[in-house]
């Protein structure tokens, strides 16, 4: 599964340690991030994320863009809610997962449960679902 890593700058630390802890799982899949959180959640687990520009210069149409053209399958975006300038991309980023149908988590808790089910292959309905050349 391709996997998007996404948080506000307030939630950077948080989405750093939860990468840490569901290392084992997230190993298994491919990753992409904006630049400082993926460049943050690779330096502490040595996970390999490819890179997008900073959400603030485009690195969150860029994600949005994948997430249309059916690229990604889960997105974890801790978001912020004090953080009102990030809010817009939020919004944008929840608006296309659920027009896409891609499961979408905005914070530790909910992405807790989504990583579960990706271990047990909860998620896997997304590969008959919308079937590509992997």
């Amino acid at each position: 599964m391709n996997i998007a890593l996404m948080s506000n700058n307030g939630k950077k630390e948080l989405m750093v340690q939860f990468c840490i802890a569901y290392c084992g799982i997230l190993a298994g899949h491919t990753l992409c991030g904006t630049k400082t959180t993926g460049k943050l959640i690779s330096d502490a687990t040595g996970l390999p994320i490819t890179l997008c520009l900073p959400a603030s210069q485009g690195g969150s149409q860029q994600i949005g863009a994948r997430i249309a053209y059916n690229e990604i399958d889960l997105v974890l975006y801790f978001c912020d809610p004090d953080d009102v300038a990030g809010q817009a991309r939020v919004n944008e980023i929840a608006r296309l997962c659920d027009r896409y149908s891609i499961p979408f988590a905005s914070n530790a808790a909910t992405a807790e449960v989504l990583i579960h089910g990706l271990r047990r292959g909860d998620l896997d309905w997304r590969n008959i679902v919308n079937p590509r050349k992997r």
